[in-house]
């Protein structure tokens, strides 16, 4: 095997580790500001975190969540102001405001250990879940969620790196064999 080929293999590699890894991290290992599912107000956070155990026991969605029907969802306060007031937690159709539709709602004042949990059952299409603390001043928290639909752009963004990595190779191998070709 010649120089040139080992180079292109070692790089080809080294790019598909990279992009693996970088994908590999998505949710788990974040920050709260960096956080998807964390809302922020005025320096109160919020972490929505939603579950589909019939689907996958272990998967964890935070607004594009993959199956129509009962969805568990669990809301942490991670603000110890948030514990002692009460929450109002809303549901509606559409990304409307908290007037339009609603689907399933809950009202909670014991939530001292800082998680509220309920479940609600959805059928394909957008809504929001509004989180409201009643308290002076009162805070909103809002969280569009998409059940059974189709993200394209975030599907292209996550793919985006594979490709640009195929595209690298494919390109680096047809010049090393047009090279190749020139010499014999």
């Amino acid at each position: 095997m010649t120089q040139y080929v080992k180079k292109i293999l070692t790089l080809g590699v080294i790019l598909s580790t990279i992009f693996y890894t970088g994908l590999v991290t998505a949710h788990g290992n974040v920050t709260l500001e960096s956080d998807v599912c964390v809302r922020n107000m005025s320096g109160s956070m919020v972490h929505l975190s939603t579950y589909q155990p019939q689907y996958d026991p272990q998967a964890e969605y935070c607004t594009e969540i993959p199956h129509e029907g009962e969805t568990f969802w669990v809301l942490d306060l991670i603000d110890h102001a948030l514990r002692s007031m009460p929450i109002d937690v809303k549901v509606v159709r559409g990304s409307g405001d908290s007037s339009s539709d609603t689907v399933a709602s809950l009202y909670s004042t014991d939530h001292s250990d800082g998680v509220i949990k309920g479940a609600f059952n959805l059928e394909k299409g957008d809504y929001t879940l509004f989180v409201t603390g009643i308290g002076i001043p009162s805070l909103h928290y809002e969280y569009p969620l998409h059940i059974q639909t189709a993200n394209y752009k975030d599907m292209l963004v996550a793919a985006l790196p594979y490709i640009i990595a195929f595209m690298l190779i494919a390109f680096l191998t047809d010049k090393y064999l047009k090279r190749r070709q020139l010499l014999h």
